[in-house]
């Protein structure tokens, strides 16, 4: 007892690891056992926050918008996260290649083509099925995947980044509040904050690992006639979950670093095959098109809140539902992207981070829901508008106008995509949740590595499998009670704002510059004196 007693404290925060524990295997427990009523009290609960601060959650995602365009275009754009003469830990790719494939990678594949069909036929103003409802419905799906969530990322990330590795404070959500509340961030208040973090973070993985195995599965069934019973996706989260294991037990830089740029590029090679042999032509027109209207209708867009009929109807569901689950996702991507962006300056991690994965999104969405419109409205296959999430990828990609063996590649390497993001995000998950737990080391040993990543999948295994037997969705009831979590959270983050410009406001900025040139030129002169 002594030994164990030893061990949570040298290497755990032990209120925050237990009680996230205790709490985590109640909440498993309940849904699995009772998923029917456990989703019927979720839902309650995310209705009356959907009701009653849906407004909260519309101004918010807005707020943190301005505010980091307002600090990445200000003199505090300039300070480094890291001491002034700090260098990046990682390159640019692969900065850029973790920080995607961790954020949105595999919901991207996911809702890639079903989000905007959906959009297309029910859109939330307007008649469905018409050209004009393929604009609004892109346009949407640009909205819910676009500068909002990634502005939510980057304000729980800067401050994060900022406090560890400026302010020599734990990397963990509590940190920030350090300006306001002072010790206290290791007390009760700091463990809450943590402790909301590790929900949100391990039950959306959790989900998120369920939606792979499903997609994964799907692909399966299309390819080689696979039957999607409970028992092929169960072993789908086997595999890829033991892919993750051996990359967050390699590391940082060994694992996470070399599997992100591997699927970076598989991604890309699978969007440019679609872009190529579909309709290219529009394709390039839509682009254009509808990244335009996205920009035009932006502010519109961000302040509608509409308040009755179907537009109401169509928010809570879709709108209202994704900001909440960004919020709550987010001390997951935050603390990832802060624990890879030492070094960066706080103007490129803010731009890097708000215009690249945005940029690739908005491509992806156009490859992949544009060719699905475009075949919809010059009435190619019906299948589409029938087609379930995990299924529309693959059904687009067999209608492409290729030969047999080529569209079965193409298939191969969308499930070969999909099992990375999962894995990926599994991964950087385990690292995530060990960092919440262990009181903000960055480096966490790999006993506690290896425990939060087969905590995932075991955790996404019991409710697949709760939910088939009981016919019911656990998993679904999981991620709703999750994103329960990102109305306390939208708070913290409003706060966060707060207590980063306060304590950004404090800097000597010129010091600060002058000892970051002084430093780049040192290393410039070191570079060409070894070459």
């Amino acid at each position: 007892m002594e030994q164990i007693k030893a061990y949570l404290n040298e290497h755990t925060n032990p209120p925050v690891f237990l009680i996230s524990g205790v709490v985590m295997i109640a909440l498993v427990v309940l849904a699995a056992v009772f998923p029917t009523q456990f989703s019927a009290i979720a839902n309650s609960i995310l209705s009356f926050i959907t009701n009653y601060f849906g407004w909260l959650y519309v101004a918010s995602t807005a707020i943190f918008v301005v505010f980091v365009v307002f600090v990445a275009v200000s003199r505090f754009g300039n300070l480094v996260l890291g001491p002034d003469d700090a260098e990046p830990e990682f390159d640019t790719w692969s900065w850029v290649s973790m920080m995607f494939t961790c954020g949105m990678g595999i919901g991207l594949v996911y809702y890639g083509v079903s989000e905007p069909v959906m959009h297309f036929k029910n859109p939330p103003v307007g008649d469905g099925g018409t050209a004009h409802a393929a604009t609004v419905a892109m346009n949407w799906t640009f909205f819910h995947w676009g500068f909002q969530p990634w502005a939510v990322y980057i304000v729980l990330g800067l401050g994060l980044g900022y406090f560890a590795y400026r302010r020599n404070l734990p990397l963990k959500p509590a940190a920030a509040f350090y300006p306001i509340i002072g010790d206290g961030i290791y007390g009760p208040i700091g463990h809450l904050i943590d402790i909301l973090a590790v929900f949100g973070t391990l039950f959306g993985l959790a989900t998120s690992i369920g939606l792979g195995a499903h997609q994964i599965a799907a692909g399966l069934n299309s390819l080689f006639g696979i039957p999607g019973h409970l028992a092929t996706e169960l072993l789908v989260i086997l595999v890829v979950e033991m892919v993750a294991i051996m990359s967050v037990m390699l590391g940082v830089d060994a694992g996470i670093r070399r599997l992100s740029v591997i699927n970076m590029w598989l991604a890309i090679l699978l969007a440019a095959f679609v872009f190529v042999v579909g309709p290219t032509l529009y394709l390039l027109s839509s682009l254009m098109t509808d990244t335009g209207y996205y920009l035009q209708h932006f502010v519109e867009t961000s302040l509608t809140l509409f308040t009755s009929g179907h537009g109401a109807k169509f928010q809570k569901a879709w709108t209202l539902f994704y900001w909440g689950w960004w919020i709550s996702w987010s001390p997951f991507v935050g603390l990832f992207i802060a624990r890879i962006s030492y070094g960066y300056t706080i103007r490129k991690f803010i731009l890097g981070t708000l215009l690249i994965p945005t940029g690739a999104s908005i491509v992806w969405f156009v490859i992949f829901g544009r060719t699905a419109l475009h075949s919809v409205l010059n009435g190619g296959d019906k299948a589409l508008l029938s087609a379930d999430a995990p299924h529309a990828i693959f059904v687009v990609l067999n209608q492409l106008p290729v030969g047999g063996i080529v569209s079965i590649i193409a298939s191969v390497v969308a499930i070969v995509v999909v099992t990375l993001f999962f894995a990926t995000s599994s991964d950087s998950g385990s690292l995530v949740v060990d960092i919440l737990t262990n009181g903000g080391d960055p480096n966490p040993i790999w006993q506690q590595r290896l425990f939060w990543a087969v905590m995932e999948g075991v955790v996404a295994a019991v409710l697949l499998t709760a939910g088939t037997l009981s016919g019911g969705n656990a998993l679904s009831a999981l991620q709703t009670a999750a994103v329960t979590t990102g109305l306390p959270f939208c708070i913290v983050l409003l706060v966060m704002c707060y207590t980063l410009y306060r304590s950004m406001g404090q800097e000597d900025i010129g010091a600060a510059m002058a000892a970051t040139q002084k430093a780049k030129r040192e290393r410039l002169r070191m570079r060409q004196s070894t070459s």
